[in-house]
Parts: C-alpha cells; structure tokens; sequence
C-alpha cells in the first residue's frame, strides 16, 4: 500500500471521529429548541457538552490540515469550488463557540435567550451543510482538466446532496438524543429518549434510502458491507433506546455514523473528488497527492501526535462522566 493510499484512509478516519464527536454535539444544539422546555433545561443540555465541545473541534482542523498537506490539490479544488457552504460552516463554528462561552456573562433572559437562538441555528446548519458537501464529494462535481471547480453555488443544491443534508441532521440529532440521555437525569432523560425514537425513526428511513442511492451510483463491495453496517447499527441504536441501554444505544449510534462515513469514502476510492464532466479529470489519491517525503515526515508525526491526542481527549471524557439535571445547577449570579 502507498503511503497515499494510508493518508485517504488516515483522513477518512478523521473525518469519523469528527463526525461521531462533533455529531452529538450539534445535536444537542438543535435540541435546546426541540427537547429543552425551559431555561434550566436548556443550561443542563448544554452543561453536557460544555467540557468537550471545543475538543471535538480539533478533529476538524487535524482533517482539513492532513487533507492540506497530504493532498494539496484536493484541498485546494475543495476549498475554493465548496467556498461558500464551507465559509457558513466556518462563520457558524466561531458564533457557535462565542454563544457557548457568552451565554452565562449576564442574567438578563433577553440575552441569554438572544445566544441560545445563535446554538440553536449554528448547530443546525453546519449540520446540514457537512451532508451536502459531502454528498458533493461522492456523487461528483464539475471539475475540468485544470484540476478547478467550474461549477456554481446551486449546483451544489442537487436532489442527493439535499438529501444528504437531511440525513446528516437527522443522524447527529439522534445521536444528540442518545447523548442527552446517556447524560441527563429526570424528565429530561425520559424525553430525550422518546425524541431519539422519534428522531431515530425518520433517521432510518432518510438513510436507507440515501444509502441504497449511494450504493447504486458509486457503489462496489465494500461500501456494501459498510452499508449493511451502518444499517444493523442503526436497528439496533433504536431497539438499545427502546430498551432503556443508552450506553449500548450511543455506541450503535456512533458505529451508524462511523460506517455511514465509511460508505461514502469507499465508494469514493480511488478518486478523492470525481469530475461529474469527464471521469479522466477526476482528482486521485495519486494525482492529488503531496511528495512521497512530504507524506513520509507527516506519518511520523501523526504516529507521535495521535496517540497523545486520544489520552487527553479520552482522559476529559473520563473526568466529566457523570449524569446532571436542572438539581446541580448553580443559581445564577451576576
């Protein structure tokens, strides 16, 4: 194996975690609005995730910097034809973490009420927005023997890659629900779990049929597996909910994203960005690559660097595993 072929599948694996971490995490920004009922409910949902949401960013910016320097190309047609929808992700992400951290500097209701609108829609489109380009990726865009995108915005808003979209929301908002109640205690948990059932039936549906579509367009063998995967986790993140296991619950939910990932960049494999106007000037792992001895000094440190990553972030899940409920809270004080 090429060390190319490593890195695809090293960024691949990024692009996982971010997801299975970051996933839960916009979904408990979209339900704040959909399972809070109060304030105080509100303040639990995002407690929950209070510790970790900023670490779960970093599997973001490991992705986007291994792509940079393992397929410069790739990175280079990605960020400039996927501007916009990247640029939104990108505005979303920094309010997002100015709502987090400001929310709680003053007691008035209206601005506290004013931040917890911005978590709200800054969870819900980038979740979206990740399915579209993503979607993109797989199906194919408009790239011409330059190696650049000559495409425009709306060509972007095809009927897969909306698809695509709502099955990436509906995905992390279930996986948000598992999480709020592998978390919470009291009523909210019971909710949490009657919307992840909710949430995590239309999830089945959207996915499946995705899936299928994937699969039919650009699919071989073992996208059909990660396929087959991603379903069976799904079944049986529901029937776990159902059951009252939310530990269990959470982990197939994760495994559904984990090989949902799985499916795209396997049918994607070998290219890593197919032109949809002549397959000969799609991008590759080998015409996208960066030098052999450019790969070679990033595998080192990757191999250093991984290890210590996963200890800490590992290490803070640890520390902050314990259920909360509107009764830990602080009163608020100015």
């Amino acid at each position: 194996m090429h060390l190319h072929d490593v890195w695809f599948v090293l960024i691949a694996v990024l692009w996982t975690g971010y997801f299975f971490l970051e996933g839960f995490d916009f979904g408990i920004g979209v339900l704040t609005k959909l399972l809070a009922r109060d304030r105080a409910e509100r303040r639990v949902l995002i407690n929950t995730i209070g510790p970790v949401w900023d670490g779960n960013e970093v599997w973001l910016l490991t992705a986007g910097g291994a792509t940079f320097a393992a397929f410069p190309d790739w990175y280079a047609t990605l960020f400039s034809g996927f501007y916009l929808p990247l640029l939104i992700i990108l505005v979303c992400l920094i309010v997002r973490g100015v709502a987090f951290e400001y929310r709680a500097k003053r007691p008035d209701e209206r601005w506290q009420r004013n931040w917890e609108h911005a978590i709200f829609w800054t969870s819900l489109l980038p979740a979206v927005l990740w399915g579209v380009a993503f979607a993109n990726i797989a199906r194919g865009v408009k790239i011409d023997a330059n190696k650049d995108y000559v495409g425009g915005f709306f060509d972007l808003l095809n009927g897969y890659a909306l698809l695509g979209g709502a099955v990436t929301l509906a995905l992390f908002t279930f996986h948000g629900a598992v999480f709020a109640s592998l978390k919470t205690l009291g009523p909210i948990r019971e909710r949490a779990r009657a919307t992840a059932t909710r949430v995590g039936a239309v999830a089945a549906v959207l996915a499946v049929v995705f899936l299928i579509w994937t699969q039919a367009h650009t699919g071989n063998g073992r996208s059909l597996v990660a396929l087959i995967v991603a379903v069976v986790a799904l079944v049986a993140a529901l029937g776990a909910n159902l059951a009252g296991r939310e530990g269990w619950s959470f982990a197939c939910s994760g495994v559904t994203i984990a090989a949902t990932v799985a499916v795209l960049f396997l049918a994607l494999f070998p290219d890593v960005m197919p032109s949809s106007l002549n397959p000969a000037w799609s991008l590759t792992v080998g015409n996208a690559s960066a030098t052999p001895y450019t790969l070679r000094i990033m595998t080192w440190c990757a191999g250093v660097a991984t290890p210590l990553v996963l200890l800490y972030q590992g290490w803070t899940y640890w520390v902050f595993r314990k259920r909360i409920g509107t009764q830990h809270l602080a009163e608020a004080a100015h």
